[in-house]
């Protein structure tokens, strides 16, 4: 059980609202320190707001929080100091060179003297593969050299907790594995809790997720927590009289929901179908579904396991159960 202490990012029933809509509605997160988290949600869902308030750029309407055990609205310019920021689209002045850039930023949050301060421009720049490019003006700079240059001003300060908002979003395949390697450096070093619409990325990368819908928290713990949490499901290919076998697994007390599909006729033209079954107990299904369908004589089971789970599939089924239940 995570206390306090363990938490770099905490919120009780955070709310902002306009007027009469809610942007966000109660939230209530817990980002361990030391964690890689990925913070989902489909657009509109309130995560830049939830970033906003985290730093105090807005305040909220009702609600606490916590960053670094320092309040977000009273605490909200020191937070600001300690804390790293990349905004989904970050500006630079395109005359200065990537080393003046960071040495500008460095001025304002670096505290150390000004051999310690060029010391770790030149880390930072290696860090984010930027050292080949570091005294060119920045106004040349592709997509994702911009955004390495601003993952590095995020860090210069090194920091205990790195914020990134979409750092990924405007790259190409190429740029998004470069820059899930860079986030990927920090682990050990700095918390990264950054938001992305991109699944793929927070599977590869994260070992913490957080899922937000219209303004309230889905789903937050680890990827392996998420993915096992849902792993309910169990298939099989059969040949043989596939409705009798639902009929029979009807009656089993832990078996939630059968879908059955129709299959191709196999290469002796025999009839063939396949089996979802939910459970609620998958330890008993893994030891005792097989045996029950199989004790049926007529019944050639061809393929059984367990449903493997990606990310996509728990956040689509997450996000569209909300929708659901919400109408």
């Amino acid at each position: 059980m995570l206390t306090q202490d363990d938490l770099i990012i905490s919120t009780s029933n955070l709310t902002k609202s306009y007027g009469k809509k809610i942007i966000l509605d109660k939230l209530n997160l817990a980002v361990p320190r030391g964690s890689i988290c990925g913070f989902l949600g489909p657009n509109g869902a309130g995560k830049s707001t939830t970033i906003k308030l985290l730093l105090g750029l807005v305040k909220p309407s009702s609600g606490k929080g916590t960053i670094l055990g320092k309040n977000i609205v009273r605490d909200s310019v020191s937070i600001r100091e300690q804390v790293g920021f990349l905004a989904q689209e970050p500006r630079f002045y395109g005359y200065l060179t990537a080393r003046e850039t960071l040495r500008f930023v460095a001025s304002f949050f670096f505290k150390g003297s000004k051999n310690q301060i060029e010391s770790r421009i030149d880390e930072i720049i290696y860090i984010v593969g930027l050292d080949g490019k570091a005294n060119r003006p920045v106004k040349g700079f592709s997509g994702g050299e911009r955004q390495r240059l601003g993952i590095a001003q995020a860090a210069i300060n090194d920091p205990e907790l790195i914020i990134l908002d979409e750092p990924a979003s405007a790259l190409d395949p190429l740029g998004r594995r470069d820059m899930l390697q860079i986030i990927e450096g920090f682990r050990g070093r700095s918390t990264v809790f950054y938001s992305t619409h991109i699944l793929d990325d927070v599977q590869r990368v994260s070992d913490m997720v957080v899922i937000l819908n219209k303004g309230k928290l889905i789903a937050q713990g680890s990827i392996q927590e998420l993915l096992a949490g849902n792993r309910s499901q169990f298939h099989l290919t059969l040949r043989g009289d596939g409705l009798a076998i639902v009929n029979k697994l009807n009656n089993i007390p832990w078996i939630q929901a059968i879908n059955i599909e129709p299959g191709f006729p196999d290469v002796n033209n025999n009839k063939t179908s396949k089996l979802h079954v939910n459970v609620t107990n998958p330890n008993t299904a893994e030891n005792e579904l097989l045996r029950l369908v199989m004790s049926d004589s007529e019944t050639v089971v061809t393929e059984f396991g367990r449903t493997s789970y990606e990310l996509e599939d728990i956040f689509v089924d997450l996000v569209e159960g909300e929708t659901t239940n919400a109408r």
